[in-house]
């Protein structure tokens, strides 16, 4: 159903956008805070294998099960999950809604003006689902931007929608979904012929239904030269520096142990994966 907008309605939002992007972030919990409160607040966006909740309301995936080791050597109390989408971590956690999110959120130089990382826990690439069979033969991200007739679908919030666009694909060519789950709806009903995500995602998905496959053959992006991969970390609202350096020093602790590993490779990581965990610095990926 459309619904026509009222006098002055474009005008009120640009005033609204200008007035959220002046709003200064919510002043953090300190560590003694979340201490004495008993609990600590940690979002995921219900991404397999990243960062989700099972159908018991249980914590899954890399970030949930690495952070719970991380608050437990820390002793910050229970943790109280948050379930969001992926595109409301960054403005939630400005707005201080939780203290923490574990969705393996990509760190990338925008993002680090906009909240704080912990240093790099996961690292991955990218992939594409298609129709079982792929009858379309997409291989690539490159592919959206020569067939003038394909439609590829992008998570809000998410990076390859960037990815596409330094690849030339123009932004009428993306339709955008709120939840990694309505992509096989999304390209079963026709409105998308793709879906752009990182290869973990598209694995999962493709093993949640018979009507959709991940592309065989894919071709990873490259953008400047550089093939395109993911460094993911625990996010943090701009004004939690204290714990997200608690944070950090039991992350850098834990990650040499055989523990850290085995939660990953459980989680469909390779090894080379693991490995590559390693190859930057935070600091680094913000600069990058």
């Amino acid at each position: 159903m459309r619904h026509d907008s009222p006098p002055g309605w474009p005008a009120c939002l640009a005033l609204s956008t200008l007035l959220i992007a002046l709003t200064p972030p919510s002043a953090a919990a300190t560590l003694d805070e979340i201490r004495e409160r008993g609990s600590i607040r940690i979002a995921v966006a219900n991404e397999v294998p990243y960062g989700y909740l099972d159908t018991e309301g249980q914590p899954r995936g890399a970030g949930p099960e690495v952070a719970q080791h991380l608050i437990e050597t820390l002793a910050l109390g229970e943790i109280e999950w948050v379930e969001t989408d992926f595109g409301e971590l960054i403005p939630s956690l400005r707005r201080g809604e939780f203290d923490m999110a574990a969705a393996e959120m990509a760190i990338l130089p925008e993002r680090c003006e906009r909240i704080l990382y912990s240093e790099p826990n996961t690292t991955y690439g990218e992939g594409l689902l298609v129709l079982a069979g792929n009858p379309l033969e997409l291989q690539a991200y490159a592919d959206f931007a020569g067939r003038n007739d394909y439609r590829v679908a992008v998570m809000a919030g998410a990076d390859q929608r960037d990815i596409l666009m330094a690849l030339g694909v123009p932004e009428e060519k993306l339709v955008t979904i709120t939840r990694n789950e309505e992509a096989i709806e999304t390209l079963t009903s026709g409105e998308a012929d793709a879906y752009a995500a990182t290869g973990l995602t598209v694995t999962a998905l493709d093993e949640a239904s018979r009507e959709v496959e991940a592309a065989m053959d894919f071709i990873d992006p490259l953008v400047d030269g550089e093939e395109v991969r993911s460094w993911g970390g625990f996010a943090f609202g701009p004004e939690a520096e204290e714990l997200r350096d608690a944070v950090n020093e039991a992350l850098l602790a834990f990650k040499p142990t055989r523990a850290w590993e085995q939660i990953l490779t459980d989680n469909g990581f390779s090894q080379e994966d693991v490995l590559s965990a390693f190859k930057y610095t935070t600091e680094q990926l913000c600069r990058r």
